[in-house]
Parts: C-alpha cells; structure tokens; sequence
C-alpha cells in the first residue's frame, strides 16, 4: 500500500498530513479549515485520485492543526467518509470552545496577554471547519479495516495530549504518530507534552514494542542542532528519533525537578516563573508565540510535582 504526503501551509508551520491508497482510502489527520480544499483535493488530483474517494478519516490527536479540517474533509468525501478519534481526544472535535478552554486551563496562567482568549475564540473559529461528532471512537487495541487485506491497528500514545494515538499498517510497520514524537520540538524549539510521565512511557512504548519500519511525524520535529527530521522516517532515523526525545524529556526533566523544588519565581523574563529551567536548557526563545509547547510542557512538570508532593504528605 502506498503512503503520500500532503502538505498545506499554516502560519510558521508546515501541517502535514498522509494519504493511504488503500482499497478503502484514509487520510491520517486533517491540517485546518482550508487543508482539505487548498491542499488535499489538488494534491490528490495529481495522484490521479479523488477526494470523494477517502472512506476513512483517521485523526492522531485533537489540536487544531491535525483536526481543524475534519468536518471540511468529510463534507468533500460526500459524508461518507468514517472519522476516527480517541475517546480522550474526542471533545476537541466536538466543541471549538474545548480548545480556548485549554488555553484559559493552562497557557493563560503564563501569557500576560490581556486579549488572548478573544485571540484564541478568534482563531478557533477560523481554523476548524466544523464541530462533529466522529463515527468511530478508539482507545488503542483496535483493528481498523480499510478494505482488501489492509489494517490498522491502533496504539494508544498519551502524552502529547491525553488522547494521541498512533495507527500502525499492519505487516508494514508504517506507523503515524501525529505528535506523540517531539524531539527538541517544531519551529517553536522545545518540545511539547500536557502529561510528562505518559509521553515517556508512550515513547518507550514506540521504541520498544511497536518499532517502526517508517515513521510519519505531524511536523518536521527538529535535532539538537535545530535541522528537521523531515517527516518520513526510515527504521535507523526513527529510532534515533525515539531516542532522542527520550533524552531531551530526561534533561527537561531533571532540570523542572530541580527548580520546582525550590518553588516558583516570578522574573522579568518571558520565561517566568521557569525562567531557570530555560536557562539551564539553553532555550532562548519566544515562548510567547503560539503554541506555546514550553509553558504547556513546564506546566506539566509543575502538576506532576505538586502531585508527588501532596502524595508525599497524605
């Protein structure tokens, strides 16, 4: 079964999405409102393939880059089209509000900005196509049939988001991960993940038990050295790829550990209050330009450690 890569721009991001030319033909995620149209349906023109022919919508996780053209994507398949999403995930497809409430819950707390919850409506707005209720929900553990001898098994990957799954080609070991795989990050440098121990795990989980022949990444995740991956890895790339995010979760890990113990500080710095975990990290960027994976993945550290502690004296 052959794999295509369709690429629409968005902003500083290249949204990445995969179709699978099988009997019953998927696509694996669906970049914004204006993919599917602006993107998908003439690249998949070129292939001498219709739109109106994908029978399958598979969604990795619920951000708004990967489920932002669902409901565009399954009104052009004529609505015939299956939309699968992870149970956990799921309320990101159903309601635009989830996604601003998701900045209110956490980024919010971090980002001085007194407009960005009309910011974030506003964009929530204009890059989901639609709310939908989606006609397949998974946990991971489930075989999908795309017609012929084609499966999918699906593998739950949390995470990046509570509901990230991968869909792994069965008997190619073609796996997309959306997400789930974050090295040293995208074009924000720093790699982002709501649950930290659960990203672990889910990494191990790859590296070790699913080992991909190819690897499908939702953005070209970058190296040490700020160079992209790109986003079809071959097995040799794919584990080093696992392993390297392993070892920057590690760093960020030990640094966050460190600095929470000593309580939060409120600085001058864009980074504050982690402004000495940027420090020790090297990280000099914005954080402030969305997304923002840092305050998002910090936030993460800070709830598993007030988590520890309280346990500590329960």
């Amino acid at each position: 079964m052959t794999i295509h890569p369709l690429v629409s721009p968005w902003g500083r991001f290249g949204l990445y999405s995969f179709f699978l030319d099988a009997p019953e033909p998927a696509i694996v995620d669906t970049g914004i409102a204006s993919s599917p149209a602006d993107g998908m349906a003439p690249a998949l023109e070129a292939l001498g393939r219709s739109i109106a022919d994908v029978r399958w919508i598979l969604l990795t996780h619920g951000h708004v880059d990967h489920v932002g053209g669902a409901h565009a994507l399954w009104e052009l398949t004529g609505r015939r089209a299956e939309v699968v999403i992870s149970e956990a995930d799921a309320h990101l497809l159903r309601s635009r509000r989830t996604h601003v409430q998701q900045y209110v819950d956490v980024r919010s707390q971090y980002l001085s900005d007194p407009e960005g919850v009309e910011r974030q409506t506003a964009m929530a707005a204009d890059a989901i196509s639609g709310e939908m209720e989606p006609s397949v929900l998974v946990r991971g553990g489930e075989t999908l049939s795309l017609g012929g001898d084609v499966t999918v098994s699906v593998h739950a990957l949390p995470g990046h988001t509570a509901g990230s799954v991968a869909y792994v080609v069965d008997g190619q070991d073609d796996v997309f991960v959306g997400d789930a795989v974050q090295v040293h990050g995208a074009a924000n440098g720093f790699p982002g993940y709501e649950d930290p121990r659960s990203y672990r795990a889910s990494l191990e989980h790859l590296r070790d038990a699913v080992r991909p022949q190819h690897l499908y990444l939702g953005h070209p995740y970058r190296t040490a050295g700020g160079v992209p991956y790109g986003v079809e890895l071959d097995r040799e790339q794919a584990q080093r790829a696992l392993q390297e995010s392993l070892d920057v979760e590690a760093r960020v890990a030990d640094a966050a550990s460190r600095y929470l113990r000593d309580g939060l500080q409120e600085t001058g710095s864009a980074h504050s209050p982690f402004a000495r975990v940027a420090e020790e990290l090297g990280y000099d960027k914005d954080p402030r330009l969305e997304p923002s994976p840092f305050f998002t993945t910090l936030h993460g550290y800070r709830v598993q450690f007030e988590t520890e502690e309280l346990r500590g004296h329960g």
